[in-house]
């Protein structure tokens, strides 16, 4: 509404001249189209300020720390017992290479790599189970064994491992499912994952060779493909305003009133 009150105003006076009107006209559609696209709705506080959000928050801080947590004592044991990481990694077109489309983001080659994973790991991963806690049901195994499946097919002929490719695919969700909803709190996600993780985008070319970009491309485009597939999921209730309701009740009125004269019309 602020953009039509912003034109009219603008447009308003006599002392305008002819031209400056006419180009004011010729904003006008544009102003149409516009104005809902760049609407977003707010969510009705009395579901997110409910003791089921702060619940769910709290679950989805925990379940999200806790695998960071079981990634880490993996890696310990592994580095206590000086295991080799390698034969838990996906190999591809190589029989057993297929144990890592399961195990293969459960282990990581050093410190370093799981590191890396760790941060983006624990905070995409709440943010994920938070807004998309339906979604996440359906997101998850699709970028746990999808890119370990499209790797296997088609990678190179390396060791894949790591948690990365989760973080690519809860990331491209993330990201995507914020563009296309008019959610703020999707908006605020999607533009807070591109300011901590934009970086990320680096990890689906092929420029470092000892980086499976195999698996970050593929996770990023399971994770945005169903970002979009599953765009009407997982939507808050909005924000209803109080001139909402009145002319709800107004409707409804007048709805109630011409069923009654219809009823009372002679025959």
């Amino acid at each position: 509404m602020s953009l039509f009150c912003a034109y009219f105003a603008c447009a308003g006076g006599e002392a305008l001249s002819s031209a400056r009107r006419r180009s004011r006209r010729a904003l006008l559609p544009w102003l149409l189209l516009l104005g809902p696209a760049m609407h977003f709705d707010v969510p009705d506080p009395r579901y997110t300020r409910s003791a089921h959000s702060h619940a769910l928050l709290a679950l989805a801080v925990r379940l999200s720390i806790g695998f960071v947590v079981l990634l880490w004592l993996i890696h310990l044991m592994n580095w206590g017992l000086d295991l080799d990481p390698s034969p838990f990694g996906i190999r591809p077109r190589e029989w057993s290479g297929l144990l890592g489309i399961v195990a293969a983001p459960l282990v990581h080659s050093d410190f370093a790599h799981l590191f890396a994973n760790s941060l983006p790991l624990a905070t995409v991963g709440a943010t994920m189970l938070f807004l998309y806690p339906h979604s996440t049901l359906r997101v998850l195994p699709a970028v746990y064994l999808g890119p370990g499946v499209l790797v296997w097919l088609f990678g190179r002929g390396s060791v894949h491992l790591g948690a990365s490719g989760l973080v690519y695919g809860l990331v491209g969700y993330v990201f995507v499912a914020g563009l296309l909803r008019r959610d703020r709190r999707a908006v605020a996600a999607s533009l807070l994952v591109v300011f901590m993780y934009g970086s990320l985008v680096w990890g689906v070319l092929p420029i470092q060779p000892d980086v499976s970009w195999e698996t970050h491309l593929s996770a990023s485009l399971i994770g945005a493909l169903l970002g979009f597939v599953l765009r009407k999921l997982d939507v808050p209730p909005r924000k209803r305003y109080v001139w909402e309701e009145q002319a709800a009740e107004d409707d409804d009125e007048e709805l109630s009133v011409a069923d009654s004269d219809d009823g009372s019309a002679p025959r």
